[in-house]
């Protein structure tokens, strides 16, 4: 098991223990578990993410392919974003979700309100300058 995936692991029990509330670098973040399949391996995968809900639209939630500001898009973006669609668990619920990724200024204003919320992402944004814009997707509750 690789660092990265024993380090999800530990935040998938913890997520689950609590009712979808997680202590550490996460404490009080809305977090959110995402089941995709991997596009290569075929593998069934759970990504733990934070998330940011849509205003107004309780059945929509953002998500950020930030890989804490690498170079390169995480895998699970690519993931759903070829499959158009996974499964979400937020809280003690487990539901279908269609995926659309966000583009242009809405992308931007989504982006620059986590940023506002969650410093980090701003640094994120900072180490990515020049390199990649980083995605953002739109998850909505089917």
């Amino acid at each position: 098991m690789s660092t990265s995936e024993d380090w999800n692991s530990k935040i998938i029990a913890e997520f689950r223990a609590n009712g979808g509330k997680v202590g550490g670098p996460f404490e009080g973040a809305p977090m959110v578990l995402v089941h995709h399949r991997g596009r290569k391996s075929g593998r069934e995968l759970v990504t733990p993410l934070m998330y940011q809900p849509a205003e107004g639209d309780p059945n929509t939630f953002y998500i950020f392919a930030s890989a804490a500001g690498a170079p390169k898009d995480p895998a699970w973006y690519h993931n759903l974003t070829a499959a158009g669609t996974a499964e979400a668990e937020v809280g003690t619920e487990k539901f279908a979700v269609t995926v659309e990724e966000i583009t242009g200024d809405r992308r931007d204003a989504v982006y620059a309100e986590q940023a506002r919320r969650y410093p980090n992402f701003a640094e994120y944004e900072q180490k990515t300058a020049g390199i990649r814009t980083i995605p953002v997707l739109a998850l909505h509750r089917r």
